[in-house]
């Protein structure tokens, strides 16, 4: 039978921490033998396709530009 799974308020805290401010991503917490052993945590990034067209814009960047330094 598999071991009960003790978090104490060390682990817990850094499971908050890890969770804390994650817009879109995954935490995996990892077990060994009843006990956690690792946090992951693999964050992403998501921007809009309009936004990165503003962006160029904005930096004086163009479509054009950019066909033309390929």
């Amino acid at each position: 039978m598999a071991k009960p799974l003790e978090v104490d308020d060390i682990w817990t805290q850094r499971i908050l921490n890890s969770v804390n401010g994650l817009e879109y991503g995954t935490v995996q917490i990892v077990i060994h033998d009843g006990r956690i052993v690792q946090i992951e945590r693999t964050e992403r990034k998501r921007f809009e396709a309009e936004a990165g067209a503003r962006d160029r814009e904005h930096s004086g960047v163009n479509r054009q530009q950019i066909r033309k330094n390929s």
